[in-house]
Order: structure tokens, then C-alpha cells, then sequence
């Protein structure tokens, strides 16, 4: 997929490779582990784990089954530590035909905690993020941590390599766990005001079918699926926003409200 910008002089203002990393690890997408080796069928040796989680440090903890082969291999190591990747996924909240918005990639070294060690991790996340999975640590369930060495994102602005200490500087957008909802509240229930927006796209791309995709404090970021394949699009804010009621006005302002232009004037 391609990002089409809305002016051809500059691209729109956009959060930093650091902060989209940081958000897609906030959201609870789809994780797959992988070992960095490569076998004859590195798709067979995928990972689903039984739950993770992504600490602020870009640490993260995995539940895998007690008697999980990936877990046996940690053990049998010299180090007590296996090299794995991590892959997050970012999906997109509406049904798109290709859903997936961005990727990203923990490459590091994943090593079980002892017994105290996932007890407390386990209520350090039921702390952020309560779920009934948790109560299996122990019980059938081992925790691990992967240390990360380094994290890689790849999404409609590129492919960008990032250091732990990056990622661990940078925040979330602050609409990350508000974006979900609200995109599938205006393409179920204002999707003329979705219609509305196509006055902002090149000529070129106005015949396309066009779907919300992403939310973020500087703008609002548009699908378009048209024959010719799918587009991306930002419409910037005029300022950065942090709530909603600033983000109601900019969508005011994106859709041509005369109300609001009254009040302006």
C-alpha cells in the first residue's frame, strides 16, 4: 500500500517512526514469535502465544504452555535464553480487504522467569491490563521475558530501524485506545461524513471506495480501495489535538461545517 499525500509540496505533519512504534505495542494486536535463525519452513516454527504484553521498555512478557516446545528449547540452551523476534501487528479496526496497517518487529533474547519473577509480572500487567488469562500463570502457564536488542517498524511511511532506548523514550498516541471505537462509530454510523472528506483527495482517487483507517493527534488517515489497488491518505489537523472535543472541531473543519465557520468568523 502507498501513502498519497494531500499536498505535493510537503507531506503532512505525522507522529515520528518512535511514537507509531510505540503505539502499535500499546494496542493488543496479533504477536507471533519466530526464532532469528532461519529453518527450511520458518512459517511452521511460528509462535502464537498463549498472551503478551509490551512494557514501556519494549520488554516483553509471553505466556507460553508449560510444556511448550519453545520453552523447552530456552532451557536447553548453554545461556538459558533463546534469540527470537517478535511480531506485532497492526490491524485496522474496520473491515478492510487488507487489514493490516503496519508491523512491528522485537528482536531480542527470550528467557523463562522463575516462579516469584512471573507472579509478579503477571500482576504488574493485570495492573495495566486485566485478563483472566493471567490466573493460568502457574497453573499450566510459564512466563517469559524477551530483553530486546533491537526493533524494527515498517508501515505506509516506511520501513525505519529503532534502538530500545528509542522506543522506550517515546509515548503512545493519545488516542490509541480511543482510535479503535471511534473509527468503527463513524464507518457504521456517519459514513456520509466519511463521503464528505473525498473532496480532499486527488481527482485521480475519487472514484475509489473510501474507508476510515487511522486516527492520530495530527490528523485523520483515509483507505481508498479502488480498482486500481489501495491508497493511503492523510488529512492533517490544523494543530495537534489531545481530546475529543478538538478532535470533533477538526472534523468539523475537514468536512466544510458551516457552523463552525460561522463561529470563527
Amino acid at each position: 500500500m502507498t501513502e498519497t499525500p494531500v499536498t505535493t509540496t510537503r507531506r503532512p505533519p505525522a507522529p515520528n517512526p518512535s511514537e507509531r512504534a510505540k503505539t502499535i505495542a500499546t494496542r493488543t494486536g496479533p504477536a507471533t514469535l519466530m526464532p532469528t535463525v532461519e529453518g527450511p519452513d520458518r512459517d511452521s516454527e511460528r509462535v502464537v502465544p498463549v498472551l503478551h504484553h509490551v512494557h514501556a521498555s519494549g520488554s516483553v512478557s509471553i505466556l507460553l504452555p508449560d510444556d511448550h516446545p519453545m520453552l523447552t528449547a530456552t532451557r536447553q540452551t548453554q545461556r538459558g535464553e533463546l534469540a527470537v523476534v517478535c511480531e506485532l501487528v497492526d490491524q485496522a479496526p474496520v473491515d478492510l480487504r487488507e487489514p493490516v496497517r503496519g508491523l512491528l518487529w522485537i528482536t531480542g533474547w527470550l528467557r523463562p522467569l522463575n516462579d516469584v519473577s512471573a507472579r509478579a509480572r503477571a500482576v504488574s500487567i493485570a495492573e495495566h491490563r486485566p485478563d483472566e488469562r493471567l490466573l493460568d500463570v502457574g497453573h499450566g502457564v510459564s512466563v517469559l521475558r524477551l530483553t530486546p536488542a533491537s526493533l524494527v517498524l515498517a508501515d505506509a511511511d516506511g520501513t525505519h530501524s529503532l534502538r530500545p532506548h528509542m522506543f522506550s523514550a517515546a509515548s503512545p498516541d493519545p488516542f490509541h485506545d480511543y482510535e479503535a471505537g471511534w473509527l468503527r462509530h463513524l464507518e457504521s454510523d456517519h459514513s456520509d461524513v466519511v463521503e464528505q472528506l473525498a473532496h480532499h483527495l486527488p481527482p485521480d482517487l475519487r472514484q475509489g471506495r473510501l474507508r476510515p483507517l487511522g486516527l492520530d493527534r495530527y490528523g485523520l488517515r483515509l483507505r481508498v480501495e479502488a480498482t486500481s489497488g489501495d491508497h493511503d491518505v492523510r488529512l492533517a489537523f490544523s494543530r495537534p489535538v489531545d481530546g475529543p472535543p478538538q478532535l470533533a472541531a477538526e472534523l468539523r473543519r475537514l468536512v466544510g461545517c458551516p457552523f463552525l465557520q460561522r463561529e470563527r468568523s
